[in-house]
């Protein structure tokens, strides 16, 4: 089962908003607008963090998080089919009230027949009753009615008459599943990797650390298959055995060590005048935990040490490692609990509750520590592990975990101001129409992909060129209008803005395109006809309040003085500039205001 809808509520800095979930969700935005609280939301929902009083939003009496199941396994079919809509999906919402605590609730998709609700069953368990219910025939011709009898009649009745009945779909009053708490662990997996992490905490061999986990399996295996170890297991009881006073069978141990008898002995005559006798009795160890308990790691990096001693960097590397090895354990798991099932021919029971074999996994700024390349290859990773069974989901800074390839991924939060609270800004359609046009801009993308950091940018400016982007932020600079949370992006051509801005308008980016009316001099009637189709393709994607548009009369070189035929241009462009009787004149000026407004 996978996530696919959470909706929040009166959460930290979120008022209300819904996302839409895929299998790999990055969220990106500024400083304190809320993207850790998006994750800490989730956190909350599966029972990961508790509750304070400052978790509700602006004092608020009442919170919750709703979130959306799909893609449900026939096994979760079983475990949930209270709860299944008649697409196959589950909703859950944990509510947080303020006088009456914490619960969890599902939505049922219900006949609107009284008669038909789980909530009358108790009303029909007279056979009188019962009788006069369209539902009689389902019904077992003697013995008592109980309330699960009553409910079993209803699904049957209701299997079978589907598309007679008008269903609605609405909250459960009473506890999700029937109880409290069972929502935690019965979604599956949670694993949640925070910004800052000691990654000996990781590698403890005790308690639900992922090592432990890790480690365990093995020792499990091995204690199931390794014939030597068995072998030492079976020695170290026969071993135990040979301590204490009497044998399996009650009789006297005759190979038990005389000094143990001996200080049993003495004991008994110190406490003769309590009428007491001591009986040391050894019972054999758990001896799995012998090699738990024993096992350290040390991490040989040339130099062996602990992890403790170990860089910043090697340390966030291992704790990405142990969650990639332990999901490589769940998903071989997962294997062979279906083609054991499969073999034997066994299936989902109707009454069988197994929690969902799907994980979760939550990371919290994973570039932390990372140099860029090791970045790059860490969310190589991560699109790999969000595949099969999990689920991933990451807040984060760094344009290195972004890609167009998975534009439905991306969600840009923002707080523009307390009383409207966080709002997440995602495109759940394609962006592109077509085939075609995606795989244009993917090459563009591909041929400069730092250009990712436009979805972290306060405003984007998208220019034509390499001389562009060279010479608008040096003279922005000269005259005190440069603002470094505004992006420059260099997008190759004129004809290639038009794909910028079908994408910023998308994620409701603001922007400002500067292209060149291209009429110079010289130019054919054909040529500049030409050059003004590429102009309106542009002026007619721009959305007013989102984004503007800056015209060059009719180039770059010509707005600063200087001869369109010079050759590497964005360097002699510089060095034309930056003269020291260079004058810049007032029409470019502001121009350059206008594009840094």
């Amino acid at each position: 089962m996978k996530i696919r809808k959470v909706e929040i509520h009166n959460w930290r800095s979120i008022v209300h908003d819904t996302v839409t979930f895929q299998d790999l969700m990055v969220f990106i935005g500024q400083n304190n607008h809320g993207k850790s609280n998006i994750l800490s939301g989730l956190l909350f929902f599966f029972g990961h963090i508790s509750l304070d009083d400052l978790d509700y939003n602006r004092n608020s009496d009442e919170l919750w998080i709703e979130v959306l199941f799909s893609n449900l396994s026939d096994q979760d079919k079983v475990t949930f089919k209270k709860y299944l809509s008649v697409d196959d999906s589950i909703r859950v919402r944990k509510t947080a009230n303020k006088e009456s605590g914490l619960s969890y609730n599902g939505y049922i998709e219900q006949p609107e027949q009284e008669w038909l609700k789980e909530e009358n069953v108790s009303n029909y368990t007279s056979r009188d009753t019962a009788s006069a219910l369209p539902l009689n025939e389902y019904l077992p011709t003697s013995g008592r009615l109980s309330k699960d009898i009553i409910r079993d009649s209803q699904l049957e009745y209701i299997k079978n008459h589907r598309n007679e009945l008008v269903f609605s779909y609405s909250l459960e009053t009473s506890p999700f599943m029937g109880a409290k708490n069972v929502a935690k662990g019965i979604f599956g997996e949670l694993f949640f990797i925070p910004s800052v992490k000691n990654a000996s905490d990781e590698l403890n061999v005790k308690g639900t650390t992922l090592f432990n986990q890790l480690y365990s399996r093995v020792i499990n295996r091995m204690s199931e298959n390794n014939p030597a170890f068995r072998e030492a297991k079976a020695r170290i009881v026969d071993l135990t055995k040979i301590l204490n006073k009497t044998k399996d069978d009650g009789n006297i141990n005759e190979n038990r060590p005389a000094e143990l008898t001996t200080l049993e002995r003495n004991l008994d005559e110190e406490l003769q005048a309590w009428s007491t006798k001591i009986d040391i009795q050894i019972t054999p160890p758990n001896v799995d935990d012998l090699f738990r308990l024993g096992a350290r790691v040390w991490i040989d990096d040339g130099i062996k040490t602990d992890i403790d001693r170990k860089g910043d960097g090697l340390q966030r590397a291992l704790i990405f490692a142990l969650i990639k090895s332990w999901a490589k354990v769940l998903c071989e798991e997962r294997e062979t609990f279906l083609a054991e099932n499969e073999a034997a021919n066994i299936q989902p029971h109707s009454s069988a509750r197994r929690a969902s074999q799907t994980s979760y996994f939550i990371f919290e700024e994973p570039e932390l520590f990372l140099h860029p390349q090791a970045q790059k290859e860490l969310f190589s990773s991560l699109v790999e592990l969000s595949t099969s069974e999990n689920q991933v989901f990451l807040c984060t800074h760094s344009s290195s975990f972004i890609d167009i390839e998975y534009q439905k991924s991306i969600c840009i939060v923002k707080k523009e101001s307390i009383e409207i609270g966080t709002k997440v800004l995602q495109s759940t359609e394609d962006i592109f129409s077509e085939e075609d046009e995606k795989k244009r801009f993917n090459m563009i993308y591909w041929i400069n992909p730092d250009r990712s950091e436009l979805f972290f940018a306060k405003k984007v400016i998208l220019v034509e060129g390499a001389t562009d982007k060279t010479v608008i932020p040096l003279i922005a600079k000269s005259i005190d209008r440069f603002k470094f949370d505004y992006t420059m992006i260099d997008c190759g051509s004129k004809d290639n803005i038009p794909s910028y801005i079908k994408l910023l308008n998308k994620f409701k980016i603001k922007y400002v395109a500067v292209y060149d009316r291209d009429h110079q001099a010289g130019k054919s009637p054909a040529a500049k006809d030409s050059a003004d189709k590429s102009t309106n393709a542009i002026e007619n994607l721009i959305i007013s309040g989102l984004g503007h548009g800056v015209i060059l009369e009719n180039d770059i070189e010509e707005e600063i003085g200087l001869d369109g035929t010079s050759k590497s241009k964005p360097y002699v462009a510089i060095k034309h500039i930056t003269k020291p009787d260079y004058i810049l004149a007032d029409s470019f000026k502001a121009k350059i205001e206008q594009i840094y407004s």
